[in-house]
């Protein structure tokens, strides 16, 4: 993009980076501390000659990620994991937030569990909303498999949902309370 300077692009683009890290590493200081890593390999390449920015950095994104993933050496029982907040200034009911956040956090808690590939992509889908088509443009890879990664990674995380439901029902559980309301998340 022509005239777009390196502020420009970072204050453009950086919720959605920030966003995409933190779900794919599921850790505040590592989403940060990643976000930094791509804008400054970003601002390293001829990034102003790239015809689809976004989808360019994007990829760069969850590349970045797959590869800090990988690389790491925390056991998925490790990562902490945060609630996210998504109240936008409106008040609301103290059980309509408590529910919010209990929903959220049960579904980081099953995208960590995740195989790094599939979870970009339910991250990237229900998380950032991109469509399945900018989703396999983003990641560079054919639109089947983008499909197939989505349904793997849903009908997995339905089957530990259920597993966890019938573990409440038995008196213990991996997930804390409340089950059912996870899928509302990905319902559109």
């Amino acid at each position: 993009m022509k005239g777009l300077t390196e502020k420009d692009l970072f204050e453009t683009y950086k919720k959605d980076v920030y966003k995409t890290c933190y779900f794919m590493l599921q850790h505040p200081a590592d989403a940060e501390d990643m976000c930094q890593d791509v804008f400054t390999s970003v601002f390293q390449c001829d990034w102003r000659q790239i015809e689809h920015l976004k989808t360019w950095l994007m990829r760069v994104t969850v590349n970045h990620c797959l590869n800090a993933l990988k690389k790491s050496t925390r056991s998925q029982a490790k990562q902490r994991l945060l609630a996210l907040n998504y109240t936008q200034g409106k008040e609301k009911a103290a059980e309509t937030v408590v529910e919010e956040k209990e929903s959220a956090k049960e579904c980081q808690q099953l995208l960590s569990y995740l195989p790094g590939k599939m979870r970009a992509v339910v991250s990237l889908r229900f998380l950032n909303e991109y469509t399945l088509t900018e989703i396999a443009d983003i990641l560079n890879i054919p639109l089947g498999t983008v499909k197939s990664r989505l349904h793997k990674g849903l009908r997995q995380m339905k089957q530990m949902l259920e597993k966890e439901e019938k573990q409440q029902k038995k008196g213990g559980g991996k997930y804390g309370q409340g089950g059912a309301s996870f899928f509302s998340v990905f319902r559109r």
